[in-house]
């Protein structure tokens, strides 16, 4: 083997670099080991002749998983691998938790999870999902505001439990001695600044519904919600279309994403299909049909399909038996949804049963909700008040009239058009994550050792 140059006359270039240990091997006056952080792994070779005593004998006993800085010429390998010939080497972060095992890394799903800081960098793919994450969110914002939208906060403790049927977190503040819910919506207010006078406002915010955890449901949750004025739910439409073929393209750089089974477009048209086609090819018949409805519903084992609302037991039927017949590659608005089942939607001028509502459906999942919205006050107020009547006795007992957002409607809110899009689950589609748990840094698990 060739001597290695005097420092001085060495043409390589001289770095320093730092990272987690994740493999080492020790073959007496040399050492290997490979360091991995956010970017990456790289090799590193220390050589007895090249460094001091005591930084070597580190070098030779450090431990997987320590943190350490290592420094000197860089070159390539034999075999092709950008090596780091460290002459210096020190420990930054000293690993006492035995790490994973070597080569399979961390790999049960609900340990991942609950110990994230580990599946970070034991699994290279976790990395690149939250980096992903992180870019999505920041390009999402970026395009927002080259629309002339103002991102906005609103309050995250409301005191009306808004959502419709969704069931809220309770929680009291003692200085006021008021009992209030964490944000199911941001909806109201954000309309409320329409009327003030914003043109165009938008939030990235946290929501919390106190329902099951499913693959796709987690209790706490991103979405972001956008409100135009003088637009509508074609705007809106248009908007969300070039929204995410922007994320796919310009920032997954990749106009084709994968989910599960499952190879989705985003450079094409995205598809449309009205509310009453679907459920007519889902069900076999005409939402319509009051007696044909009742029908399906009870073939079906439907619970309440003899007295339930009709257009309730619709929207039922239309969740359960209606999506499934979708295209699953082929992004698809679902539009013009029951009025009586879209409470904050305008209703059609020729059809008053029906909404100027839309919802997107990208492989099997609900991604947003777009409207043309109410600004009648008179008809959000009965439109609140049968939907009070239409809940059941558990759910009404955190129900009431918000009172503040009807005096805002009285005041005035322009025409506008409005969305609320998943985060998570944009992050689920354009990753390939398949539970969102996997998007979501640090969902709620039950505590360690209980069922």
């Amino acid at each position: 083997m060739e001597a290695d140059p005097p420092p001085e006359t060495d043409p390589r270039p001289r770095v320093r670099v730092a990272g987690r240990v994740m493999q080492h091997r020790a073959m007496g006056k040399l050492c290997f080991m490979s360091l991995r952080d956010h970017s990456g792994d790289l090799q590193i070779s220390c050589s007895k002749a090249q460094m001091e005593a005591a930084q070597f004998k580190l070098a030779s006993k450090i431990d997987y998983g320590d943190i350490v800085v290592a420094e000197g010429p860089m070159g390539v390998t034999k075999r092709g691998e950008i090596c780091v010939w460290a002459d210096a080497f020190q420990v930054h972060g000293k690993s006492l938790a035995p790490p994973p095992e070597k080569f399979h890394g961390l790999a049960d799903p609900e340990m991942r999870a609950r110990r994230r800081h580990v599946d970070m960098y034991a699994n290279p793919d976790t990395m690149r999902v939250f980096t992903t994450r992180s870019r999505l969110v920041g390009a999402i914002r970026t395009f927002m505001q080259g629309r002339e939208f103002l991102e906005v906060e609103t309050p995250m403790m409301h005191p009306v439990a808004g959502g419709a049927a969704a069931r809220p977190f309770v929680t009291h503040h003692n200085t006021l001695d008021m009992e209030l819910f964490m944000r199911i919506a941001p909806e109201l207010y954000l309309k409320r600044l329409l009327v003030g006078g914003m043109p165009r406002v938008f939030e990235i915010n946290r929501n919390f519904r106190n329902e099951g955890i499913s693959r796709r449901h987690n209790p706490e949750f991103t979405m972001m919600e956008a409100y135009q004025a003088f637009g509508d739910r074609e705007s809106v439409l248009e908007l969300t279309e070039t929204l995410l073929r922007h994320l796919a393209v310009d920032i997954v750089q990749s106009p084709t994403t994968t989910w599960g089974d499952h190879e989705v477009d985003w450079t094409a048209t995205f598809d449309r299909v009205s509310y009453a086609d679907l459920f007519q090819r889902g069900l076999g018949c005409d939402m319509r049909d009051e007696a044909a409805v009742r029908a399906a519903a009870a073939s079906r084992g439907v619970d309440g399909a003899d007295n339930r609302d009709h257009w309730l037991l619709v929207d039922a039927l239309f969740g359960d038996y209606a999506e499934s017949a979708l295209d699953p590659c082929r992004p698809t608005f679902v539009v013009d949804f029951p009025s009586s089942v879209s409470p904050l939607a305008r209703p059609r001028e020729d059809d008053a049963t029906l909404a100027w509502r839309s919802e997107l459906f990208v492989c099997g999942m609900e991604l947003g909700n777009f409207y043309t919205e109410l600004n009648d006050p008179d008809i959000q107020r009965r439109y609140f008040t049968d939907q009070l009547d239409g809940i059941d006795e558990e759910t009404a007992a955190f129900r009431s009239m918000d009172e503040d957002f009807l005096d805002a409607l009285m005041v005035g809110m322009p025409p506008a058009g409005g969305m609320g899009i998943g985060i998570d689950r944009i992050v689920m589609l354009m990753t390939g994550a398949t539970s969102i748990r996997d998007v979501i840094l640090f969902p709620l698990l039950r505590p360690e050792g209980e069922g």
